[in-house]
């Protein structure tokens, strides 16, 4: 899978304060990447692009050095107390990405500078929830592993968690560069997961990323680590065949793994997620990938509203009831190492 280099680069004037952020911009200058100034990380102008597709493929290049805020952090509801706000974006091109309800039709990546800050802030919310533990997600709106080779950011946050009695880390990847961070003293503070789905969804819909094989084998590296590790099936997707593509996905996960389980005490976690989508992104899902075979007739969904507030069609009840039998099966059979900590 080729890493992700960017066609242009834009930067906030305030990143320069900081060291990472002059690091990047001479490191993408030697690279002859284009590099332009911008009043604001969350206002990019200047990102081409006739057509809605031809821009959201841009933005997809583009990326966007900016200095995180201090506002709270979101709620992360189930998977963690927190977000932990390092990047925002991915450089995958999944047809089905529920960015597409917040990030819009220019969904650039951005990464945060001022990381020492933003690991202070969450200092901060272990304290003030002491003595209970603290979760902080990572990757709530974005895949960090695109840009670690450049910012170091997961390396310097997993360093930090592994001193934190009363804070665990945790983040998400559809992708496989992750030998930076393979060596590292994590402690067992921090969990990473693979983002899974069948080999028919990974090739009709989630362009720009490695194959089922390819992330098992990094699942692999990550367990002889010694991580925790997990992984999200998402989205499961209700399809001609989907029991067997299915149970070829797990049965494939299972062989990758049980090699290497002994490394680890915990079980492998598991979430898995079930399609859905709001009104927002079906459109600009359709104006992005017009000729898209995404399931998204409302007239065979009901209708269920968020944690954040916005409503969102999901499967009706049969057929959940039907993916969480099914998944039950496969992960008793398959994975009965494996703890499963929800299904949406």
């Amino acid at each position: 899978m080729q890493n992700f280099i960017p066609t242009r680069v834009f930067y906030e004037p305030q990143s320069l304060d900081y060291n990472l952020g002059r690091e990047l911009i001479e490191k993408f200058k030697r690279m002859n990447i284009e590099t332009i100034s911008t009043t604001s990380h969350n206002r990019v102008t200047g990102i081409p692009g006739k057509t809605a597709a031809q821009a959201y493929r841009e933005a997809k290049r583009t990326l966007v050095i900016g200095v995180r805020r201090d506002s709270p952090f979101q709620t992360c509801k189930p998977s963690a107390h927190y977000q932990l706000p390092l990047v925002t974006g991915c450089s995958g091109m999944c047809e089905y990405c529920y960015l597409a309800t917040n990030l819009g039709k220019k969904p650039y990546i951005r990464v945060y500078v001022n990381v020492d800050e933003v690991l202070q802030t969450a200092k901060k919310l272990m304290r003030d929830r002491s003595p209970e533990l603290t979760i902080f997600e990572g990757s709530a709106v974005s895949d960090p592993i695109i840009v670690e080779r450049y910012t170091g950011s997961l390396e310097k946050t997993i360093q930090f968690f592994s001193k934190e009695e009363l804070g665990r880390f945790r983040f998400v990847t559809k992708f496989t560069d992750i030998d930076s961070l393979l060596a590292l003293n994590h402690n067992n503070h921090t969990t990473i997961r693979f983002s899974i789905n069948s080999k028919h969804v990974i090739k009709i819909y989630e362009h720009g990323t490695p194959s089922l094989s390819e992330r098992l084998k990094a699942a692999g590296k990550v367990l002889q680590a010694g991580y925790p590790l997990g992984f999200i099936i998402a989205p499961i997707i209700f399809f001609p065949g989907w029991e067997e593509e299915y149970e070829s996905m797990i049965k494939d996960l299972a062989v990758a793994i049980k090699p290497y389980l002994g490394n680890i005490d915990e079980k492998v976690t598991l979430e898995l997620i079930s399609h859905r989508y709001t009104k927002r992104a079906k459109s600009n899902i359709l104006d992005i990938f017009p000729t898209t075979e995404l399931p998204m007739d409302e007239d065979k969904r009901k209708f269920k509203y968020g944690q954040f507030g916005y409503g969102k069609y999901v499967y009706p009840p049969d057929i959940m009831n039907q993916f969480k039998e099914t998944f039950h099966n496969y992960t008793e059979k398959y994975l009965p190492e494996s703890e499963t900590k929800y299904f949406v």
